[in-house]
């Protein structure tokens, strides 16, 4: 067999690995059952292997029950009660850049659960789904998304949740970037996040309801080349996100509106097709790309569970965030690794996604 196309090796990565280990190795309900299993085969309580799978077990236990009560805490939940059933036909859901990609993909996926899907983008959604509703919006321009918000509450609804997923890449050095490519990055990628929220956020605020979804991306966490401004503008998002959820929490005492960052690795969508990616076996073993319906998936559940929470994909992304406080030798090494500084060298942009293509 050709390892090349087998759908076996293919679908191989470290982040399956750990998902098998999460559901054995890790988890408590499995330890539970091997000293118990020592023991009933003629093993004692004083034994070495029973003494450390019991500590082991404890040890789980006690970061499983770790991870519960900080779930809890940061949704100000309840340790009896779950926030109620989340009724998706009620939603009316938004979603920037839903044309295509991720949130192409998410709006068809909602409109299947009977969800109103409202899609803000430059070019239309195609669909055949009749609860998507399409609304040309140049979200980088806030005189658009006020037009395009009173339209939807007026002959729709005041949304519930608000994916803010549309986002654009330059792939250029900062040598050859030029205005109005700095001005379109942080136009769509992050002042559309300003703009969107100041719409829709209010009413959630109100109600204190509703749920801020918000795309951003692993490289918040660090520079590569030919994608300083895109790497900035994310970076930028990323505290935005923070900023929100302290002020929902301070300032308006709005705890039950939900916020969700989501930063993903090299998605598998056309935005990103042109990305040279390396294709050697033990990077993607490592360094697996991203298929949107994972992307999808994730957020789904944390609408479906009501929980502010953060989403990484894949596994390696949880090491970013600490990345900063390497030695620099370490971070170089690490950046060799990644070959992230030549993944744009054969970058193409996708045409026809520029929300200002015909106003520069």
């Amino acid at each position: 067999m050709n390892r090349d196309v087998s759908p076996v090796f293919d679908s191989l990565d470290v982040d399956l690995v750990f998902k098998v280990l999460k559901h054995t190795l890790f988890s408590p309900f499995f330890i539970f059952f091997i000293p118990i299993y020592y023991i009933s085969s003629g093993g004692r309580m004083t034994d070495p292997f029973v003494i450390g799978s019991g500590s082991y077990y404890v040890l789980l236990c006690l970061y499983w029950l770790g991870d519960w009560l900080s779930t809890l805490y940061r949704n100000q939940g309840s340790l009896l009660y779950r926030p109620p059933r989340y009724d998706w036909g009620e939603q009316i859901v938004v979603v920037t850049g839903g044309a295509s990609g991720v949130g192409e993909l998410l709006a068809n996926t909602l409109a299947v659960r009977n969800v109103t899907v409202v899609v803000l983008d430059v070019n239309p959604i195609v669909s055949e789904n009749h609860n998507i509703v399409y609304y040309k919006c140049n979200i980088s321009k806030w005189e658009e998304v006020e037009a395009a918000s009173k339209k939807i509450v007026e002959e729709i609804g005041h949304p519930t949740v608000l994916v803010n997923n549309a986002g654009v890449v330059q792939g250029k050095l900062i040598t050859d970037l030029g205005a109005a490519d700095v001005q379109q990055t942080f136009g769509v990628n992050t002042l559309a996040h300003f703009w969107t929220l100041k719409a829709f956020l209010p009413n959630m605020i109100k109600n204190n309801s509703g749920h801020i979804v918000t795309i951003s991306s692993n490289l918040a966490y660090t520079g590569v080349a030919q994608a300083a401004d895109y790497c900035a503008s994310k970076a930028a998002v990323n505290s935005l996100h923070d900023s929100l959820r302290q002020e929902l929490d301070h300032q308006h005492k709005a705890p039950s509106v939900r916020t969700t960052l989501v930063c993903p690795g090299h998605l598998l969508t056309p935005l990103f097709a042109s990305v040279s990616y390396p294709q050697s076996g033990w990077h993607k073993f490592f360094f697996p790309s991203v298929a949107p319906i994972d992307v999808v998936k994730s957020i789904i559940q944390a609408l479906d569970d009501q929980h502010s929470k953060t989403i990484m994909l894949p596994l390696y992304s949880h090491l970013l965030p600490y990345r900063q406080h390497l030695p620099s030798y370490l971070k170089d090494f690490a950046q060799w690794l990644s070959g992230a500084d030549y993944m744009l060298r054969n970058f193409r942009k996708v045409s026809g996604r520029r929300p200002d293509e015909k106003t520069e």
